[in-house]
């Protein structure tokens, strides 16, 4: 198995691949912010990108935001590229594990995953395109489980929220939980929100291409999961929401095929009770729905076209941008947040789920900071430190695996809950 501790050959325990992408910036100042909490209470990181000088930029950013001036010499910086395997075997070998974070991932992840797999080195990924995360299980788990590697992909909001939350609710449920429901809404902070160029490729490119992930899906030859209890009953495509009041729809982003991959693990190889699961997300009063459709078939129109799909990537500026991190750092995180409400329902201990009814019920609450760029880094960076301090409580192989199927059984939900995105019962706790 691929080493969890480093060596005179494989001196850091973590490279942040990527670092001088919007979302590595932020990564850059989660793992400096959290250094004392690597093994022996020390951490041997490096960045890495294809330019030098803006790598230097992003560290010198990090010491001043931080005041760890320190930062700028200890911190070491490689050059590498995904157009370049030979630099990225080099970038590979030197690193326990390799933080991703080259999105669009359908575009520039593959390389990254395939060097680290041949070269021992994990990795973790914020990706929240299920065609890629899919792709790379399909492609390399049989690989990366021969070569001990672990290779976890969506630790981002996308999906570390919604998968370790069904987790921490089958977990507190006194019983066997055989349906989980989750309501999302998030919140943006007094200067609105944005997104940036990456998100939104990912977003367009991915629903043009969910014909390529269903024939994609066919490939793995899955039988259909067990259901235990009667079957989720799926909710409209646009529906009143009592748990949120509000309207809501169904969730379209990464989670509902993360959690259903963890299951699926869970089932097969640990010989677990499948949780049936459903995903939802607010989308507010009359007014907004008006524009929700309105956007929504314009998009679905747009992507289907590839003078749509670009059309859609140059107008996006002068909609929602981020074009620079300083601005948006200073102006749309403070105020931002999320909340995921799960509501499940189950057999009691002592019940017998073939027979009747569920007769327990149960609400989870997860909620944390802004999603995309203080939510992520904290669950990317806490789940490299757990991998790094519990590599004990892994898989017992190494493989493609989603949050869930890697950290079930460590104290990932701990750890993230002293970094601010929090795990807890629902009041009432049980119907």
């Amino acid at each position: 198995m691929a080493a969890f501790s480093t060596s005179s050959s494989r001196p850091y325990h973590i490279i942040i691949f990527g670092a001088s992408g919007f979302t590595g910036q932020f990564v850059v100042e989660e793992v400096a912010r959290t250094a004392s909490e690597g093994p022996k209470g020390s951490l041997k990181w490096a960045v890495a990108g294809r330019n030098r000088a803006k790598l230097e930029k992003v560290v010198e950013q990090a010491a001043g935001t931080l005041s760890k001036p320190e930062l700028k010499s200890e911190v070491d910086i490689l050059v590498a590229d995904v157009s370049d395997l030979d630099s990225l075997a080099v970038m590979c070998k030197q690193a326990v594990i390799v933080l991703s974070c080259v999105g669009p991932y359908r575009f520039f992840g593959d390389p990254v995953v395939k060097s680290c797999v041949e070269n021992g080195a994990h990795c973790i990924d914020i990706s929240g395109e299920p065609q890629f995360l899919e792709s790379m299980q399909l492609n390399y788990h049989d690989q990366a489980a021969g070569n001990g590697v672990y290779i976890v992909g969506s630790c981002g909001f996308d999906s570390i929220p919604a998968d370790m939350g069904v987790i921490y609710t089958r977990d507190q449920f006194k019983g066997t939980l055989t349906a989980v429901e989750s309501f999302l809404t998030a919140s943006a902070g007094p200067e609105g929100g944005c997104i940036h160029d990456g998100t939104w490729q990912s977003a367009i490119y991915g629903l043009a291409d969910s014909n390529k992930l269903r024939s994609l899906r066919k490939k793995f030859g899955h039988k259909p999961l067990p259901v235990v209890g009667p079957k989720i009953k799926r909710r409209g495509t646009l529906f009143y929401s009592n748990e949120l009041q509000q309207y809501a729809i169904p969730f379209m982003g990464t989670d509902p095929s993360v959690v259903k991959r963890t299951q699926r693990y869970l089932t097969e190889e640990l010989n677990e009770s499948p949780v049936q699961y459903g995903a939802y997300v607010g989308v507010g009063g009359i007014s907004n729905i008006f524009k929700l459709v309105f956007a929504g078939l314009m998009f679905f129109f747009f992507v289907k076209f590839s003078f749509g799909r670009n059309l859609l990537i140059k107008v996006k500026h002068t909609v929602s941008s981020c074009e620079s991190y300083a601005i948006f750092n200073a102006k749309t995180l403070e105020g931002s947040s999320f909340r995921f409400i799960f509501l499940g329902e189950g057999y009691t201990e002592g019940s017998d789920p073939s027979e009747g009814k569920p007769n327990g019920k149960i609400r989870t609450l997860v909620k944390g900071p802004e999603v995309g760029y203080v939510a992520t880094p904290i669950a990317m960076v806490q789940a490299a430190l757990t991998m790094l301090n519990e590599s004990d409580s892994l898989p017992n192989t190494g493989g493609v695996y989603t949050p869930g199927a890697t950290f079930a059984k460590t104290t990932l939900i701990d750890r993230l809950n002293k970094h601010g995105i929090q795990f807890s019962l629902f009041p009432p706790e049980v119907q």
